[in-house]
């Protein structure tokens, strides 16, 4: 009997396939025109999403080729030139042929990735990951980086239940979104109860002295990605741990990073 394919990997390539329709008309001078993310502009966007997708891809199909990228990333770092220098080094390439390159590549990665043993362990900037965990990351990345683009052509994205993903991994980051900042880690994490895009009702957790957190899957995946400030969404947070989590939460690795400010990337 033939196995069933990695569903995770199967959601990553509709995440790409959605974000390419968005881009695949746009103009060439409209590669240069900055994002209200970090004033990153799309080819910063989709290069930063290349760069890291082959990273993720050399790691179980070429770990040496990924462990010399990942020298390479250290090294621009501790240089103080940045992890985008790295990046432009590693992808030259610009607008409309970056735009190619960055689709066609994710979408035969998560082709060869939907056959992979989920539970295989792959090399990572910090500890390994499973190819399940390595390649919902890569559909979450899709996702959070894909917010400032739709935003830019003030275009709203139609979601599904592949955000339960994402609404996981924002889960199971909780201790880590406290860990980052040097904090202890509260002893229970905060109920979850959330509306799908779909109308399904997703719960984590039973009802706890940690606090309630109430709202829209979308709302949820937006606060833990760091692509709206909570204030920006639909989320009602309820508790002092629920507020703080929510106030601070980083589903992503590296250092810790802040949340935009209140209104920052509010659409409109």
């Amino acid at each position: 009997m033939t196995p069933p394919r990695l569903p995770q990997a199967l959601d990553f390539a509709q995440e790409v396939r959605v974000l390419a329709d968005l881009l695949q008309n746009l103009a060439e001078a409209d590669w240069s025109v900055p994002t209200r993310f970090k004033q990153w502009t799309p080819t910063d966007i989709v290069r930063h999403l290349h760069f890291w997708n082959e990273a993720a891809d050399w790691s179980a199909q070429r770990p040496e080729a990924f462990a010399a990228r990942w020298e390479t990333v250290k090294a621009a770092i501790a240089s103080g030139q940045g992890m985008r220098v790295a990046e432009q080094a590693a992808v030259p390439m610009q607008g409309v042929a970056l735009f190619a390159r960055w689709r066609d590549d994710a979408l035969a990665m998560a082709e060869r990735w939907a056959d992979m043993d989920p539970q295989q362990r792959l090399p990572w900037a910090g500890p390994p990951m499973s190819a399940r965990s390595s390649i919902t990351a890569r559909q979450m990345e899709t996702w959070a980086h894909g917010q400032a683009l739709f935003d830019a052509q003030q275009r709203t994205r139609v979601e599904s239940d592949r955000l339960r993903n994402i609404v996981v991994l924002g889960v199971n980051t909780f201790g880590w979104s406290h860990q980052v900042r040097g904090w202890a880690v509260p002893a229970q994490m905060p109920q979850l109860v959330l509306q799908s895009p779909s109308g399904e009702t997703w719960t984590f957790g039973e009802p706890n002295e940690a606090g309630r957190i109430t709202g829209s899957a979308v709302a949820f995946c937006q606060v833990v990605t760091q692509t709206r400030h909570v204030a920006d969404t639909d989320l009602s947070v309820q508790g002092e741990v629920a507020e703080r989590w929510m106030a601070n939460a980083q589903c992503f690795a590296g250092p810790p990073e802040t949340p935009p400010a209140p209104g920052a990337r509010r659409p409109g």
